[in-house]
């Protein structure tokens, strides 16, 4: 006799940058507490250098991000998350707009690493952000400016002046740490890392409990958006960062609901 799963497993699929090394290992040591329930399955599309010229703008043109998003929807999963931070330069409306289509295309429901960070920022009600990515200051300036749009304030900023993507994973976990207290000195009242290639989720999390002051890494922040959209609750990765307590509800309007 055929041996059948005896209860529901809840499947998040991930897209995910081609030279991205950094979020699926931590992804899955994060969800270690909820596994085997619940598990991230991945889909790349190529994706090599950060910069603002148009070059580097096309990787993140909708079709091939769509055709990945087409092949997570075979895995039958729960939701599909754009596990990249190309809107905090290119524009939040650009993450809308790829949720849409995705839930448009699939029928699933769909966030990302951008919009999952700015509904926590709303739900803690986040007015000072200290910023920590590893992207050349140009790139940090236009994310300075869409938070400015939204009445955020990035009243400080630490980046290390990187543009290709795969290199973005050699920034050691003890460096994240140092450029997290250095924008802490402006008393914001969070931090994020934005960047799903940085080692920001583990490092973060300490950071945190050492200075008092709430850090969103980029992976953490899809993995809450995904594991909120199917109703899981996050206590149990309550040792990853106080964002996994965030109150039940908070900001989680997205593609698909």
């Amino acid at each position: 006799m055929q041996n059948i799963v005896a209860h529901p497993r809840h499947l998040i699929g991930m897209l995910t940058p081609s030279s991205n090394t950094v979020l699926e290992p931590y992804t899955a040591r994060m969800l270690e507490p909820l596994f085997p329930d619940v598990s991230a399955h991945f889909g790349r599309f190529r994706v090599t250098r950060i910069a603002l010229d148009d070059s580097a703008s096309d990787q993140f043109r909708q079709e091939p991000i769509l055709a990945a998003a087409e092949l997570l929807a075979d895995a039958r999963t729960d939701v599909i998350a754009w596990n990249g931070t190309s809107a905090s330069w290119l524009g939040f409306d650009t993450d809308e707009r790829l949720c849409a289509e995705i839930h448009a295309r699939t029928g699933v429901k769909a966030t990302s690493a951008i919009l999952s960070l700015n509904r926590l920022i709303t739900a803690r009600g986040v007015k000072r952000l200290g910023l920590v990515t590893p992207y050349t200051d140009d790139v940090g300036a236009r994310i300075v400016a869409n938070y400015a749009s939204i009445g955020v304030e990035v009243v400080a900023g630490a980046h290390c002046g990187m543009s290709d993507n795969f290199s973005f994973a050699e920034i050691g976990e003890e460096r994240i740490g140092q450029m997290c207290a250095e924008v802490a000195g402006a008393a914001p009242d969070a931090i994020a890392i934005v960047c799903t290639n940085m080692r920001g989720a583990l490092v973060g999390a300490q950071v945190e409990r050492a200075l008092g002051i709430p850090v969103f890494d980029s992976v953490s922040t899809t993995l809450w958006g995904c594991l909120r959209a199917m109703g899981i609750p996050t206590a149990p990765l309550a040792p990853f960062g106080a964002l996994f307590a965030t109150p039940s509800g908070a900001g989680l309007a997205m593609a698909g609901e």
